[in-house]
């Protein structure tokens, strides 16, 4: 059954052994992100961690790691905990043909069955700790930040919903640390231009497709939430915010409500960063916050970003690779899979039946032009159309016994790059590697003939019955 929100699905993962309680008295630092790590160091069966005795935040609950393991994903998906990632790619990409999906709307939702609109205290509402040790405050990491195309407010499709990085800096103020290029850098655009504030909801604690989808590269104009509805299976329920126009997730845990102030920047970060360093300090948006809004015992979501894998890869890993595997695969069907896995898809790759000779740098290129691939993909690998992408060992053998350096190895630059990426020289602006590991294709069919070994069938039914006889032995 799809979760209705994000503490049904919590529950579901309870009930899948994915969830564990911890009651121990820790401290908010360096406990907290201890405890992540090591849930998110298990990254095939990890569980979410729910801790609701930390010192200085008596009665306060918070959750990590919902998203940190390939088994809590594949439950929020709906499918065997064991379920391999390549069969949730190819599972995803199903459910994505029937996008949009329905929204339904709630009067009374529970994210507003407490209001604050008074005194507004953050270090006293929610239980804040540095991600990582050198982090320049409090950040949320994990929230679901809306906001609405200002020169078409009514036009559902146009609100955005997009996970960013934020620094609590007051009681009541926020940093906000987005990129031009993404959809909410087109609506302060705009709303600057305006010279007006933007309305903004701060949401923690969502349907986990929703945040799924918050760190997705969908196309302007395509909505988050009704996206996250075809995934999951059933409608996405949301209710009017406070105090703005704005749609907000029902059933979210936490609701900060607030605007951008246009024209005016404060200092932001360090952060430590998704690819495993720390960010410097920049001149970002500020945020005002006008009310909290929160269910009865709420529980506050955060997610660890350290040192990779961490629960961060998990949640954009496939939502990265399905857009890039429709994107190319609408003029290329020669295109199988896409691996986008690593590091929100600085590297990709793409397994393709090479149809003609260097068909797959065509590939490549392509993928170098798509909208997330424009700044993210630094490194492209093209592997033949049966290899699969996801298998390591099977890359790994493509590039040790296709690659000819003199002819598939080809380097751009400068390109667009991701400013957190640390080779990016300077920020923003970076290159990129295309490797062709395919099998060379008529008319460049150059060295001697081979022919490849046969997969040996019958294969899947033995292992079947060794695990089974391994069983055996270890109970």
């Amino acid at each position: 059954m799809a979760s209705r929100d994000f503490r049904d699905f919590l529950g579901q993962l309870e009930r899948e052994g994915q969830l564990v309680r911890l009651s121990d008295e820790i401290m908010p630092e360096p406990d907290v992100r201890a405890v992540a790590r090591a849930a998110v160091d298990m990254v095939d069966t990890g569980p979410a961690v729910v801790m609701d005795n930390m010192k200085g935040y008596k009665g306060k609950k918070l959750a990590v790691n919902v998203h940190g393991s390939w088994a809590n994903y594949a439950v929020m998906m709906g499918m065997p905990k064991t379920t391999g990632v390549k069969e949730m790619f190819y599972e995803l990409a199903r459910r994505w043909e029937s996008a949009p999906g329905e929204i339904k709307r709630v009067k009374n939702p529970a994210c507003q069955e407490n209001v604050i609109t008074k005194n507004i205290n953050l270090y006293e509402i929610l239980p804040l700790f540095r991600v990582n040790p050198y982090d320049g405050g409090f950040y949320l990491s994990k929230a679901s930040v809306i906001t609405r195309d200002p020169e078409e407010p009514g036009n559902f499709d146009k609100t955005n919903v997009g996970l960013y990085r934020m620094q609590v800096h007051g009681p009541d103020t926020i940093g906000l640390n987005i990129q031009p290029v993404h959809d909410i850098g087109t609506h302060l655009r705009k709303a600057e231009e305006l010279n007006h504030p933007l309305p903004i909801a701060i949401c923690l604690g969502v349907h986990p497709m929703l945040s799924v989808m918050a760190c997705t590269p969908l196309a302007y104009g395509k909505s988050e939430f009704k996206f996250a509805a075809a995934l999951d299976g059933r409608p996405q329920e949301i209710a009017k915010a406070l105090t703005s126009d704005l749609d907000v997730p029902a059933g979210a845990e936490f609701v900060l409500e607030g605007e951008v102030v246009p024209r005016q920047r404060s200092a932001e970060g360090p952060f430590g960063e998704m690819p495993g360093c720390y960010s410097a300090l920049r001149s970002q948006y500020r945020i005002q916050v006008k009310a909290v809004t929160h269910r009865n015992d709420p529980i506050m979501e955060n997610l660890y970003v350290g040192m990779p894998w961490t629960e961060h890869d998990t949640l954009v890993g496939l939502s990265t690779c399905v857009p890039l595997y429709q994107q190319l695969r609408e003029t290329m069907p020669e295109v199988k899979a896409v691996n986008a896995l690593y590091k929100h898809g600085l590297t990709v790759i793409v397994a393709a039946d090479n149809k003609f000779g260097h068909y797959a740098k065509t590939v490549a290129m392509r993928v170098a032009s798509t909208p997330h691939g424009g700044t993210y993909a630094k490194v492209i690998i093209v592997v033949d159309g049966s290899v699969n992408p996801f298998d390591l060992l099977q890359v790994m053998w493509a590039l040790s016994t296709r690659v000819r350096p003199d002819k598939d190895v080809l380097v751009l630059h400068p390109t667009p790059g991701h400013p957190s990426d640390p080779s990016s020289d300077p920020p923003g602006i970076g290159g990129k590697v295309i490797i062709d590991a395919t099998t060379p294709a008529y008319p460049d069919k150059t060295g001697p003939e081979y022919r490849l070994i046969e997969n040996v069938p019958k294969t899947e039914i033995f292992h079947k019955r060794i695990v089974e006889l391994q069983a055996l032995l270890n109970r």
